[in-house]
């Protein structure tokens, strides 16, 4: 394995002739967000099992050889929990360097848990043990250091070595045309896009908030994350979540009772007090049935549901077990609960999770299957015929 940094036009140049008619390259990103809305791309590593590269974009003024090979649909490119890292290319080159691999959720479906870490994972399939000292490393800093750089091309020289190993498991198992759909959610530029209007749910203290002040909320919220984004500040830079939960929860008419707000400071009250005066007088107008509502305050389920959501949990772990996976990596309780009030944001009614699991769950649930015991064992059978029973697998 060649290795390499590459910090000058002639060194891109060059890498890039050998990355050219790669079938895949493994990519990964450092970056630095703490004082931007935006990431700030700091190094681009790749390899593509030959050779392996830091590609350092804040000493070269044109990435445009390696951009070329990135958006190459004819090259695979295979990255470990790929969200961040694919962001950084649609804010900084307005498109998504498609297609990709995720080696995440394609664990996942190899029964080596949900969210599972890259580290972990190498340690787990290729049995190397990385360091993670450099996890908080300063990447805008230079030089960078022999240590940073070895960290650095890790993340890419055994991503290429994850990707071979699962790819071979999945085509054994039937299983790669399962991932097409967390696939295509990468491949969609409104993923890296929230929805301003629906911010409001991932404020800290929202659970203190209740009915007209959760619409406050909605477009406090809502607003920030306009602001964050044109001014590529970070959101708490704006305005804090405790900031928004005060403001919500006291509603002031008027600057004198903005000032009563611990955080907001006199000049932001000089710069934007009209605005947020504004917009906490049309949340508190807010009709009633327009009141946002929690979905993270939700109400225990009834003995009824309780007792339906047992009954899935089993049929959800006979699932998974005949597929050689860990239940967790489908869906958790919660999810399962979320499932039996009809919530339609839930991952048993997306992709794979769905076609395995979620059909399955609901014809548990509506009476068109059942569990029996077999021999002393449970089975999932067709209600009304105990004879045969039901092997699942996604379409």
């Amino acid at each position: 394995m060649q290795e390499r940094y590459v910090d000058t036009a002639q060194q891109l140049l060059e890498l890039c002739a050998m990355l050219k008619g790669s079938e895949w390259l493994a990519v990964d990103t450092e970056f630095i967000r703490e004082r931007t809305y935006y990431p700030r791309l700091c190094l681009i590593q790749v390899c593509n099992g030959e050779v392996a590269a830091c590609i350092d974009p804040l000493q070269l003024d044109d990435l445009q050889p390696l951009l070329d090979i990135l958006y190459d649909a004819s090259v695979l490119k295979v990255l470990h929990a790929a969200r961040q890292d694919l962001e950084i290319f649609l804010h900084d080159h307005r498109g998504l360097p498609m297609p990709v691999f995720d080696t995440q959720p394609a664990a996942a479906l190899l029964g080596h848990g949900d969210q599972i870490g890259y580290a972990n994972l190498v340690k787990l399939l290729l049995n190397v043990e990385l360091p993670k000292d450099q996890s908080r490393t300063d990447w805008s800093h230079r030089p960078l250091d022999e240590q940073q750089l070895r960290y650095a091309l890790d993340d890419v020289v055994y991503l290429g070595q994850l990707y071979l190993h699962m790819r071979g498991h999945l085509f054994d198992r039937e299983r790669l045309q399962w991932l097409a759909a967390d696939f295509a959610t990468l491949a969609d530029p409104q993923t890296y896009f929230p929805d301003p209007w629906g911010m409001w749910q991932r404020t800290k203290g929202k659970q203190m908030l209740r009915g007209r002040q959760l619409a406050v909320l909605q477009r406090l919220a809502a607003w920030r994350e306009i602001q964050a984004r044109e001014r590529d500040l970070p959101r708490k830079w704006v305005l804090k979540d405790e900031v928004m939960i005060d403001l919500c929860r006291r509603m002031p008419r008027d600057a004198g009772g903005l000032s009563k707000i611990r955080g907001l400071e006199p000049g932001q009250i000089r710069r934007e007090g009209e605005a947020l005066l504004k917009l906490i007088a049309e949340g508190a107008e807010t009709p009633r049935e327009d009141w946002p509502v929690d979905q993270g305050r939700t109400t225990p389920l009834n003995a009824q549901e309780d007792a339906m959501a047992d009954l899935l949990s089993a049929t959800l772990r006979l699932i998974a077990d005949e597929h050689q996976l860990t239940a967790q990596a489908i869906a958790t309780r919660k999810e399962l609960e979320r499932f039996v009030r009809g919530e339609r944001d839930c991952t048993l009614l997306e992709g794979w999770r769905h076609a395995l699991a979620g059909k399955t769950l609901d014809a548990v649930m509506h009476g068109a299957q059942r569990l029996e015991l077999h021999d002393g064992r449970l089975q999932l059978v067709p209600a009304g015929d105990p004879a045969e029973p039901i092997s699942q697998s996604p379409g």
